[in-house]
């Protein structure tokens, strides 16, 4: 079982301006604002990957896209056109295999349970993060579905009834609020979002751009340590 390493009442916007969120130290840290059904998010994944090749510290912190899908979901339209070209090839060169669901569930819980795993046993985050983008882009499975967010968060090796109890008194669902008024405090409307450095990085910029910007960023954080 993952440890739990930060206490459950840490006010998440208090502990990133104060550095209590620290791995690495703030000029290598980099926050990453994402949901589980926004497919510029799971692509993003691969945009993470260059940042930590870079030596930054990713912090992934919750920010619902589409907070205006109700409880239950909606059956999701039809992906033709450009942009969906553009993210099938992008996935394939990231090695993430895309599968459109055929149903959008309302995120808030899932996201609640990832950020409570970040903040209480962030050793089983990365996998349990990796998972639920797996569950609904390629199981296509329902992430409303509290069995479905358990059983994943149980291969990733969390405490369910922590967590659980978490999601059922509102401690882990008020954790995504600080989240977003962090973002939206730090100018993020949208995601996936990146705050690196000063610089936030709004929408799923081309690898090779990504990439440039990265290692921009590491030259200048890193030399003035």
């Amino acid at each position: 079982m993952a440890k739990r390493d930060h206490k459950r009442n840490t006010n998440l916007g208090t502990m990133i301006e104060t550095n209590d969120l620290r791995s690495t130290d703030v000029a290598s840290r980099v926050l990453n604002w994402y949901d589980f059904i926004c497919p510029f998010c799971y692509v993003g994944q691969q945009r993470n990957a260059i940042l930590d090749h870079h030596g930054f510290d990713v912090v992934g912190l919750p920010f619902q896209a589409h907070p205006d899908i109700p409880t239950g979901g909606i059956t999701a339209g039809p992906r033709s056109g450009s942009m969906y070209v553009m993210l099938e090839r992008e996935a394939k060169e990231a090695g993430l295999t895309l599968t459109w669901p055929k149903h959008l569930p309302n995120t808030r819980q899932a996201l609640a349970a990832a950020e409570w795993v970040r903040q209480h046993q962030s050793g089983a985050f990365p996998t349990f993060h990796k998972e639920l983008f797996q569950a609904h882009f390629v199981l296509g499975e329902d992430l409303e579905d509290p069995d479905v967010v358990n059983r994943h968060a149980a291969e990733a090796g969390v405490d369910l009834a922590g967590l659980n109890a978490a999601l059922v008194d509102g401690t882990a669902p008020r954790a995504v609020d600080e989240a977003e008024i962090l973002g939206r405090r730090k100018g993020v409307r949208g995601t996936p979002a990146w705050l690196l450095g000063r610089q936030l990085i709004s929408g799923l910029l081309p690898a090779a751009e990504f990439e440039r910007l990265a290692k921009r960023a590491a030259n200048n954080s890193f030399k003035a340590r």
